[in-house]
């Protein structure tokens, strides 16, 4: 099996983990959004010392690749990139979408579809929509979700269970009772069952040239101008 370190940092939640392939061995979360860069190393040596494995014997690095935030994305992809180049291991790059969904599926066990949504701040969010095998049957999308977003879905009787960081938000303006909300967040943890897939197939991403996948431009402001 495969000795994988797992690196999530698409949302507010910046959490990295070490796994064996079968179990976890090490995980460390923080919440703290606006500290991802300061605490990302140290986060990860206290996986490695509490694993009790160093980074060199790891066999690879996997990474959640977005969509998400832009910040968020761009740290975690620079870290994983900067160990893979360092230690010569590859790189795994895994959908933070499609992880989330599968994780959400195997908490609720339910025959309905899943609609994993990252915050995208206001009230829009970036949600694609799995079955209930993992299987992508709406691609990715900055959606604005608005009580008729999932309208036609209802129309057909098919239940969707939300989950994720813009989920919450989603709850005061979908009503319909065919709409279900999970409380499952994204987590280094999660990304273990498709790091080890990729990993067995190896289907490993160009360390020097694979970006982050972030739908959308960063939201840039420019600062306002003072009285003087």
């Amino acid at each position: 099996m495969a000795l994988l370190l797992l690196i999530e940092t698409a949302t507010d939640i910046c959490s990295i983990g070490i796994s064996d392939g079968t179990q976890l061995l090490a995980l460390r979360e923080s919440d703290a959004f606006h500290e991802h860069a300061a605490r990302i190393t140290g986060m990860i040596v206290a996986c490695a010392e509490e694993a009790g494995v160093p980074l060199s014997a790891l066999d690879a690095v996997a990474v959640s690749t977005g969509p998400g935030s832009y910040t968020g994305l761009r740290i975690g992809v620079s870290t994983a990139k900067g160990i893979c180049y360092a230690l010569q291991k590859p790189l795994i790059a895994v959908d933070t979408l499609q992880v989330l969904a599968l994780a959400t599926a195997h908490l609720e066990k339910r025959p309905a579809l899943y609609c994993p949504m990252i915050d995208a701040r206001r009230m829009e969010v970036y949600a694609a929509i799995f079955d209930a095998d993992n299987r992508l049957i709406q691609p990715a999308a900055a959606l604005r979700v608005e009580e008729n977003t999932f309208a036609d879905y209802f129309a057909k009787e098919q239940a969707i269970v939300f989950s994720g960081s813009g989920a919450e938000k989603c709850k005061a303006v979908l009503h319909s009772p065919l709409a279900h909300f999970s409380p499952v967040l994204c987590s280094a943890a999660h990304l273990m069952p498709l790091a080890n897939a990729a990993f067995a197939a190896k289907t490993f991403a160009d360390v020097a040239y694979f970006e982050p996948f972030y739908l959308k431009p960063p939201n840039i402001t420019t600062p306002k101008k003072g009285l003087w």
